[in-house]
């Protein structure tokens, strides 16, 4: 199977909006302060400046099991598509241990080891590298049993064995985890859901073998039966998401209410209601193609490279913020939840934030055209497989 645009192009929008994410968290005056889906005390545009990054982590987590799929039927080679995924998922770990959170602590002791995106699809692949006997159908039915059962586990009583608090917070439960005096481990992506969410995906890998205008159909059709249920069972209002809507202050937070989810672990609503916007972001990629696409598919080509450059710019950028407004060396601080910043002061406002955003996401374009490049031209080089 050839490169499949779409892919690319969606890719590369939620990697796009995931870049204001980072920029907001590492640099926003109340980052450090304030939860930005807290209906108490945010803004509406702060409150869509977060919700809308969450379209990201499901979004790249589905399409790396339809990557997979994609790989597997190229090579045609079980026994190769098996040590691949084994050994990329091996790889995604370490990198996350290592290099990306290194990126987000800029701690050189590593105080604090967080487990989330790239551990949660490097822990998949190694799953999903087990299960290729299996047909992708039946891949899928496992994805959506977990997918859709996952919630029960929230209410399962732990007993108070470190081994087994570790392991159920590996797996489904986030958990803050203080290994010894000077080392904490953060499970913020637990396996279970996201594993869930990449075997929906694999399984939908099929769904890239039909042609453009029949497949299209059925990204809208998938768009649409996941936000309708989405809605019917938001508006039940019983099972879900541990976080239930209610009546707010006006119409508008009301709705916001409604939409505000659970990512920690990602609860059945929010893996419906961000899945579907998926859809219809695939959907609308399959139709349009100019320039403003070709831009997003140059990101998307390059998913990992971004990702690990854009940590250490806007971290960078942080400091670089915070010398220019009158901290020194010595009022940084670094530790378990501590990236650099001081816990009082430093900061800018939203608009400055979304004007860094748009500046880092302008510099990382060149540098993943020529690493897209660069790739292409190298493609015998297994070592940029797994970048």
């Amino acid at each position: 199977m050839k490169r499949i645009q779409s892919i690319d192009i969606t890719r590369g929008f939620v990697m796009v909006i995931m870049a204001l994410d980072h920029v907001r968290d590492f640099m926003h005056i109340t980052s450090m302060s304030q939860n930005p889906t807290d209906l108490q005390t945010t803004t509406t545009l702060l409150f869509m400046t977060r919700w809308v990054t969450h379209l990201c982590a499901p979004t790249f987590v589905f399409l790396s099991g339809v990557s997979a799929y994609i790989s597997f039927k190229r090579h045609n080679n079980m026994s190769e598509s098996r040590a691949f995924l084994l050994k990329r998922g091996i790889w995604l770990v370490i990198l996350e241990f290592t290099f990306i959170n290194f990126a987000l602590w800029y701690d050189i002791h590593f105080r604090l080891l967080i487990m989330e995106v790239i551990s949660a699809i490097g822990l998949s692949f190694i799953v999903l590298s087990f299960l290729l006997k299996l047909p992708s159908r039946t891949i899928g039915i496992i994805g959506l049993v977990f997918i859709f059962s996952h919630n029960l586990l929230q209410g399962i009583s732990i007993p108070s064995n470190n081994i087994v608090v570790f392991f159920t917070s590996v797996l489904f439960r986030p958990s803050l985890l203080q290994l010894s005096p000077g080392f904490s481990f953060y499970t913020a992506y637990p396996l279970i859901p996201w594993l869930g969410i990449m075997l929906a995906g694999f399984a939908c890998g099929e769904i890239f073998e039909i042609p453009s205008e029949k497949r299209n159909k059925i990204f809208l059709r998938l768009a649409f039966a996941a936000l309708i249920l989405f809605t019917v069972i938001r508006f039940i209002n019983i099972y879900g998401d541990p976080s239930r809507w209610s009546a707010q202050k006006s119409s508008l937070f009301t709705f916001l209410s409604f939409i505000n989810t659970t990512k920690y672990p990602p609860s059945l609503l929010f893996i419906l209601l961000f899945l579907g916007i998926m859809f219809i972001v695939l959907f609308i990629s399959e139709k349009i193609n100019n320039r403003f696409t070709e831009i997003l598919s140059v990101y998307g080509r390059v998913p990992l490279f971004y990702f690990v450059i854009h940590l250490f710019i806007i971290h960078s950028l942080m400091f670089a913020m915070l010398f220019i407004q009158g901290f020194d060396s010595s009022n940084l601080q670094f530790g378990i939840f501590n990236n650099g910043r001081p816990k009082t002061g430093g900061g800018v406002g939203l608009i400055s934030i979304y004007l860094i955003w748009l500046g880092v996401v302008v510099l990382m374009y060149p540098v993943c055209k020529w690493y897209g490049r660069y790739k292409s031209e190298h493609a015998g080089n297994n070592l940029l497989r797994y970048l």
